[in-house]
C-alpha cells in the first residue's frame, strides 16, 4: 500500500501539454523544411559558408586592418550629413503624421470613407521600401541629400502615422466622452483628451524612427541619395579598403551612440 502511494506521489507532471508539444513539433518541422527549401533555392549550403570563412578572415585581416585614421575628417563630415538627413526627415514626418494619425483612428474619425481612404493611403506608403523611393527621387530631384530626405520622410510618415493611429485608438475613452458631453468640439477632444495620453508614445515612436532612419540613410547613399553611403560606395569602387574600414568603424560608433541615447530616453518616456 505504501509503495502504491509512493508511485502516485512521484508521477511526473508534463511541463508542456501533449497537444501543445505536438503543435510545436509540427511548427518546427515546417520551419526546418522551409529553411531547407530556402537553402536549396539560394544554393546557400553550410559547406559553402564554412569554406568561405577563411577568405572573409583573410580579407578583414589583410585589407581592412588597419583603418586609414587620417580619413576621419571626410568621414565625420559625411556622418554629419547623414545625421542631418535622418533628423530632418524624421522631424518633418513627425509633424505631418499627426493629422493622418487622427484621420486613421476609428474613435476620432466617424466617416468610414475618410477612415478607409486614409488607411489605404498609409498602407501604400509603407509598402514602398525606402531604397526604391530613393532611386525614384534621385531620378526626379537629382543626386544629393534632398532625395534622401524625401525618401525617408515618405517612409517615416507611413510608419509613424500607423503606430500613432493605433495608439490613439487604444486611449482611455473616458476623457473623450466627458469633453463631448460638455459640448466640446473635435479639436478640443483631440487637444485635451487625446494628446495628453499619446504624447509619451508619440515621442518614443519618433525617436525609434529616427534610429531607423540613421541606419537607412547609410544605405540610401549607395543610390546617390547623399550621406556617408556615397563615399562608402566610391571607396569600394576604387578598392580603398583602409578608407572603407574607417567609414565602417566610425559609422558603427555613431550608430551605437545614437541607439544608446535614444533607447535611454525612450525607456524614461514609456
Amino acid at each position: 500500500m505504501a509503495k502504491e502511494t509512493s508511485k502516485q506521489t512521484v508521477q511526473k507532471i508534463p511541463v508542456i501539454a501533449p497537444k501543445t508539444k505536438k503543435t510545436v513539433t509540427a511548427i518546427l518541422i515546417v520551419v526546418v523544411l522551409l529553411y531547407g527549401l530556402a537553402a536549396v533555392q539560394t544554393s546557400a549550403y553550410p559547406d559553402r559558408i564554412v569554406s568561405g570563412l577563411p577568405i572573409i578572415v583573410e580579407f578583414v585581416v589583410q585589407d581592412l586592418i588597419p583603418p586609414n585614421w587620417g580619413y576621419y575628417k571626410t568621414v565625420l563630415e559625411k556622418l554629419m550629413e547623414t545625421w542631418n538627413i535622418a533628423l530632418l526627415a524624421t522631424t518633418l514626418a513627425a509633424i505631418v503624421c499627426l493629422p493622418f494619425s487622427f484621420l486613421a483612428a476609428s474613435n476620432i474619425t466617424t466617416s468610414k470613407i475618410v477612415y478607409n481612404v486614409t488607411r489605404f493611403f498609409l498602407n501604400i506608403l509603407r509598402t514602398i521600401p525606402e531604397l526604391v523611393l530613393a532611386v525614384i527621387l534621385v531620378g526626379l530631384v537629382g543626386i544629393g541629400a534632398l532625395a534622401g530626405i524625401l525618401a525617408l520622410f515618405i517612409f517615416s510618415l507611413g510608419i509613424l502615422a500607423k503606430l500613432i493611429s493605433e495608439t490613439i485608438e487604444a486611449v482611455d475613452p473616458g476623457p473623450l466622452e466627458a469633453i463631448r458631453a460638455t459640448g466640446g468640439n473635435i479639436v478640443q477632444v483631440i487637444w485635451y483628451g487625446v494628446l495628453p495620453q499619446i504624447l509619451p508614445h508619440y515621442a518614443s515612436y519618433t525617436l525609434y524612427v529616427l534610429e531607423i532612419n540613421v541606419r537607412a540613410s547609410v544605405v540610401l547613399g549607395f543610390v546617390g541619395a547623399g550621406g556617408i553611403g556615397m563615399i562608402l560606395r566610391h571607396q569600394l569602387n576604387y578598392f580603398n579598403y583602409d578608407n572603407v574600414s574607417m567609414i565602417i568603424l566610425m559609422t558603427f560608433i555613431a550608430v551605437t551612440i545614437i541607439d544608446t541615447i535614444s533607447s535611454r530616453i525612450r525607456e524614461r518616456l514609456v
